[in-house]
């Protein structure tokens, strides 16, 4: 099995939630059986060019900044232009070289090479590779959000930005043989927005460090965490609600609050300065020690999607304050291992009520455990994901068989449509 893969950038080091996902996904395919040729932007702190480490045919390629004036007028979204004439070139050689079983495009970022993917398509419909879309979200209701909370010029430009986004996302979705996304939430919107097709569930997996054991009590610092890239809009747009409605009372309560993870610098030290009783501590190598000094995690987020810091969370034993939309395809239960609120507000004093709560804490954190040691497993999901584009190669090689046959084909698919 060829499969030539299209992502946003090399994905290592895993910074953030669209990278970890993107690793994990290409070395579960590549360790169930697919061979990858991935094609992206090549990142400073990573620079391995091409190659083939782990037996994955690297084809990376330098970023290009692009004028303002080419992006505006670009009929592809903001998210989807970070391609460059290098990254077109290394597609279309990859593209002549033929014999690819399946296509994949990781996220929306890889829509640049849509058009050039039809093309070529239409130029082999007798052995076409089928078409994946691994959705990371649902991007037109992240693209709402953005327009919503812009305001002015920039927010015209971010209205005209959603209606490309939804244009080239729909557009993606009915071409697309295989579709999936990571939560039920999000299959639910592509299943409605395309008029009821299968979209399956692939949530992520976690091989990261699992703490066997914690007991929370006087001995931590009286802290919360936040961890996480605030490089992404949304993700900074809920941030800076949250600070807003919480860095005080929380202050105010003497209950430190501690943010960790990649930030620009000039937001960071402009967040430092609005909120000087939070401690903003960038990027860091090893997260566990910041973990490990804290007694609850908050995942204040306004938007769905899988949230892969919430696994982090949850095998280090920390507690979740989290908004009540923060959190789908996880397996937690409100006021039983988890905590959910509807507001930012209440979020804060939640977080007030419970920093001492040391009972519900450990309760918490051990039933969140629990429910989620089992799941979430890479090897599994990469199986799926190859299992499932096989399968449907196997319902169009059998649908000329007649009905029957393509009913028995979409039975053995491993895939699970989201519900």
């Amino acid at each position: 099995m060829r499969w030539l893969w299209l992502t946003l950038a090399d994905p290592e080091p895993a910074t953030n939630g669209q990278l970890i996902y993107s690793k994990g996904l290409i070395e579960a395919a590549a360790a169930a059986g697919a061979a990858l040729t991935v094609i992206g932007l090549a990142r400073p702190e990573n620079w391995r060019g091409t190659g083939c480490p782990g037996g994955i045919d690297w084809r990376l390629s330098e970023e290009r900044s692009r004028p303002v004036w080419h992006r505006l007028l670009s009929s592809l979204p903001t998210v989807a232009q970070r391609g460059s004439s290098d990254l077109e070139r290394k597609l279309g050689v990859a593209l002549a070289e033929g014999g690819w079983d399946a296509v994949v495009f990781d996220s929306l970022c890889a829509g640049w090479a849509l058009s050039a993917v039809l093309r070529h398509r239409r130029r082999y419909a007798s052995n076409r590779p089928r078409l994946v879309y691994i959705a990371h979200n649902h991007e037109v209701t992240v693209a709402r959000r953005i327009a919503a909370s812009t305001h002015g010029l920039r927010g015209v430009a971010k209205r005209v930005d959603l209606l490309k986004t939804m244009w080239l996302e729909r557009r993606l979705v009915s071409m697309a043989d295989v579709v999936t996304s990571n939560t039920p939430d999000d299959c639910e919107r592509f299943r409605v927005d395309a008029a009821d097709r299968p979209i399956a569930h692939l949530p992520p997996g976690y091989n990261g460090p699992r703490v066997a054991a914690r007991s929370i009590d006087d001995t931590v610092p009286r802290r919360a965490i936040l961890v996480g890239s605030l490089d992404w809009l949304p993700k900074r747009i809920a941030v800076e609600s949250f600070l807003q409605a919480a860095a005080q009372p929380l202050a105010d309560a003497r209950v430190a609050l501690q943010i960790v993870g990649e930030v620009e610098p000039a937001y960071l030290a402009g967040m430092r300065r609005r909120y000087p009783s939070v401690d903003f501590v960038g990027r860091v190598d090893d997260v566990r020690p910041y973990l490990h000094e804290a007694r609850l995690a908050l995942v204040p987020d306004q938007l769905g999607g899988f949230k892969l810091k919430g696994l982090d969370y949850v095998f280090h034993r920390l507690p979740i304050v989290a908004m009540r939309v923060a959190l789908p395809g996880m397996p937690l239960e409100d006021r039983h291992s988890v905590a959910l609120f509807d507001s930012h507000a209440d979020m804060a004093r939640g977080v007030v009520t419970l920093i001492d709560d040391f009972p519900t804490l450990n309760a918490f954190q051990e039933r969140a455990y629990a429910r989620c040691a089992d799941m979430f497993d890479w090897g599994r999901i990469g199986r799926e994901l190859v299992g499932g584009v096989n399968a449907q190669a196997r319902r169009r090689a059998t649908a000329a068989a007649g009905p029957q046959a393509a009913r028995q084909a979409s039975r053995s698919a491993p895939l699970a449509a989201g519900k």
